[in-house]
């Protein structure tokens, strides 16, 4: 046991050497950003008026209000995943402008009680890994979602999953606008209401979480489990016999 991590000496199955005691200075960053935070919005429909657009877009006019530097992706002409290769255009698009982000909005409809495939294909198409990089640990997501009746949650309840399995950390505020025909004008901007007031609160959070963590976010995600499997993975190149 090394002599100063006295801590774990009832610990017999830690790996002392990758092992180590979390500090609250850990958390402060060595050099805070300055630039806007870099928000991409997806949304799950190509109609001619897809209420999931007219969302995102609101939500883009306040995030940008917000101080915030957005991108949104335009899903038409995405192919299906595994329908064509990686290096479709579109592919390429949605994989770069998701390698920029530092947070994302996803807003889908719901249909036949779950997301859409629009929606869906989107998040498929966007790697776990892309060789050293995971295009979307540890980035903020926010969560929202239309219906044509009355309030749901499931496509939102769905998008969490997802965000969880895409290794982001999604905000605990979410919006979900009932009868969404009812809530735009006819120039397609959001009515007052308190859905509208919803989609405020959640703009909000999104930013004040990405604020807070995107400068610390590779400490966040470091593990025990994979620093202890790169210091295996290590010992086993430098010490393998010359063939």
């Amino acid at each position: 046991m090394p002599v100063d991590k006295p801590f774990l000496q009832d610990l017999p199955n830690i790996d002392a050497a990758v092992f180590d005691a979390l500090t609250r200075a850990s958390l402060q960053p060595q050099a805070p950003s300055t630039h806007a935070p870099r928000i991409l919005l997806l949304y799950g429909s190509v109609r001619e008026r897809a209420y999931s657009r007219l969302l995102s877009e609101e939500a883009a006019r306040l995030l940008q209000a917000m101080g915030c530097d957005t991108r949104t992706f335009d899903p038409h002409g995405l192919p299906l995943p595994d329908d064509a290769l990686d290096t479709h255009p579109k592919v390429q698009e949605l994989r770069q402008l998701a390698q920029w982000a530092e947070g994302m909005v996803w807003t889908s409809p719901e249909r036949h009680g779950a997301m859409t495939g629009v929606m869906k294909a989107q998040i498929d198409w966007i790697p776990l890994a892309d060789g050293a990089v995971r295009p979307t640990q540890s980035k903020t997501l926010a969560v929202m979602q239309v219906s044509g009746g009355s309030q749901s949650f499931n496509a939102v309840n769905q998008l969490r999953v997802l965000g969880r399995w895409m290794r982001m950390l999604t905000i605990p505020n979410q919006s979900s606008v009932a009868k969404a025909f009812l809530e735009f004008d006819e120039a397609g901007r959001m009515k007052p209401s308190s859905y509208y007031d919803r989609v405020v609160d959640v703009m909000e959070e999104l930013v004040k979480f990405t604020l807070l963590t995107r400068d610390v976010s590779p400490y966040l995600v470091d593990r025990y489990s994979e620093r202890r499997e790169s210091a295996e993975a290590l010992s086993k190149r430098v010490n393998q016999r010359a063939l």
